[in-house]
């Protein structure tokens, strides 16, 4: 077994109309983006998912336009996650990983649910979303991260819950968002979302050496002691994980940079 899990970091999506002349080459069609960008990083996270619905063929194309080892994250609709009771959401998620997303394969990463500032922490609730999570879309292994934006989920008992259901909490270094870096699943995900058009790297080059040596620590299965946990008395198992990290939000025109750049600095 490898002492160490994989590490991917990239951005949101790949069409944004700075990245024409930032990001792609020139004379670049719009057609072969997709194909330049998943050879520059080994992941994208894609934002379009949550918006709108796609069908089949859609990430068949996907997915034969991506090298082997690359992965997609997806996130999920918002008509699963936008509601007031979470136990209802079973029809929208259902017609959500039903629409073809399985056809991603072994590059279907994790599904990123995203839950709006306003929702806060209801165990109850929140556990009745958790439950309705399928291990498996069509015979493709699921793995589940949950973003949420509420203070009111930093305790103790979402960490514990987010741990019964092996769901990997978000991990956001946001503005305004919650930072809540306990390690509750069998990979982490981390969205880098305070970077600047200002730094050629979205990140300054100290905050990038910050975040791949913390990227490192996850990956050899241990927590970084500098990010605050919603739970300090509960330690994940030590074992080798998977890390996704995304570079959005702020500093986007110069997020695939930070992404590359945070690549170097791990495997160098």
């Amino acid at each position: 077994m490898s002492k160490s899990g994989t590490i991917r970091s990239g951005m949101g999506g790949w069409t944004f109309e700075p990245w024409d002349t930032s990001f792609y080459p020139d004379k670049l069609s719009k057609a072969k983006q997709l194909q330049y960008a998943s050879r520059q990083v080994p992941s994208i996270e894609v934002n379009g998912t949550y918006y709108s619905s796609f069908k089949e063929p859609t990430f068949v194309k996907w997915a034969s336009e991506a090298p082997d080892g690359f992965v997609y994250s997806l996130k999920g609709n918002r008509f699963v996650t936008n509601r007031r009771v979470l136990g209802e959401a079973g029809e929208s998620m259902m017609r959500f990983l039903g629409s073809g997303v399985a056809a991603l394969g072994d590059k279907l990463g994790p599904i990123l649910w995203q839950f709006a500032p306003t929702k806060k922490f209801d165990p109850d609730d929140f556990e009745a979303f958790l439950k309705l999570l399928p291990e498996k879309q069509d015979g493709v292994a699921l793995r589940h991260a949950l973003e949420v934006r509420n203070d009111s989920f930093i305790v103790p008992e979402f960490a514990a819950l987010a741990r019964k259901y092996k769901a990997a909490i978000v991990y956001a270094d946001h503005a305004k968002y919650p930072d809540i870096a306990d390690v509750t699943g069998d990979f982490v995900y981390a969205r880098l979302q305070s970077g600047s058009d200002d730094n050629p790297d979205c990140y300054t080059p100290k905050g990038l050496d910050e975040w791949a040596a913390r990227a490192k620590t996850w990956a050899e299965g241990k927590q970084p002691a500098d990010l605050r946990r919603a739970d300090p008395a509960t330690d994940a198992p030590a074992q080798p994980r998977d890390v996704f990290v995304y570079f959005i939000t702020e500093g986007k025109v110069r997020a695939p940079f930070g992404a590359m750049a945070l690549m170097k600095r791990v495997a160098g």
